[in-house]
């Protein structure tokens, strides 16, 4: 059973059909991306699979169990993180209490606990911020770990934004341009810890990204959407030299 599966999803704003009869299936481990032009539905694609719209038509199932329709801190603690083409992050927090926050979608310790600093509740936040700690280890930024977002580069407040979706326990992770605005030597280094942490984890992902160089060395199949619907989906090879994706996406001089 696919640890993901879209069946037929749909959605509107207004009189524009903005993704049309999306399919999608991922197994436990898997990279797969998603390519297209500008306007193509990607990230509509994210937020209808995240909850931050509910689809028109069509059903999303994690592990066999329907999602669409919950709210998106349920599809959240269910299983399914994700990161955002513009950054979200709480710019005068710091990058361990941003990470620690993701955490406490799955505090166990409760009211009591919080109001009355049970021992459950010390050991619980000293789990969490050990885990937090692994986690910026993992993104290579363990040692900015004290340092407000606001202060850091670029690069490293995308790390910020990955380890804080990854700290929810994600069994399947949609990364929404994770190079974008990123030069060369951080585009390589983000690549590398994507593989990482897809290693360590075992999680499912789901990668939109512009840089084919990125889609192309990580992903194993890749879909291509146009105008809301799927034209292509392929191993790496077959989508560039399809001539439909070379038509509406890769243009003639991705074959030089």
């Amino acid at each position: 059973m696919p640890v993901l599966e879209v069946r037929k999803m749909s959605h509107n704003f207004g009189g524009l059909r903005a993704v049309n009869g999306y399919h999608l299936e991922i197994d436990a481990g898997q990279i797969r991306g998603l390519i297209g032009p500008n306007g193509a539905g990607k990230t509509t694609i994210f937020n209808l699979i995240s909850g931050v719209y509910a689809p028109a038509e069509g059903e999303v199932s994690l592990n066999g169990r329907k999602v669409n329709g919950l709210p998106p801190h349920r599809i959240a603690a269910m299983g399914i993180s994700r990161t955002f083409q513009n950054l979200l992050l709480w710019r005068h927090m710091t990058v361990v209490e941003h990470v620690k926050m993701a955490h406490y979608s799955r505090i166990r310790y409760g009211l009591a606990g919080a109001f009355f600093g049970t021992r459950k509740r010390h050991r619980e936040e000293a789990e969490i911020e050990e885990k937090a700690l692994g986690l910026l280890e993992m993104m290579g930024i363990r040692h900015l770990a004290g340092q407000v977002v606001l202060n850091l580069p670029y690069g490293a407040q995308r790390r910020v934004e990955m380890a804080r979706a990854l700290a929810t326990e994600p069994r399947v992770l949609l990364l929404d341009e994770p190079t974008a605005g990123m030069n060369p030597e951080e585009l390589v280094r983000i690549m590398e810890i994507i593989r990482r942490a897809h290693d360590e984890l075992g999680l499912a992902i789901l990668l939109i990204e512009h840089r084919l160089k990125v889609v192309m060395e990580l992903c194993e199949r890749i879909q291509t959407l146009n105008f809301g619907e799927v034209i292509a989906e392929g191993t790496p090879e077959e989508i560039r030299n399809d001539p439909k994706v070379i038509d509406a996406y890769l243009g003639k001089e991705s074959l030089i």
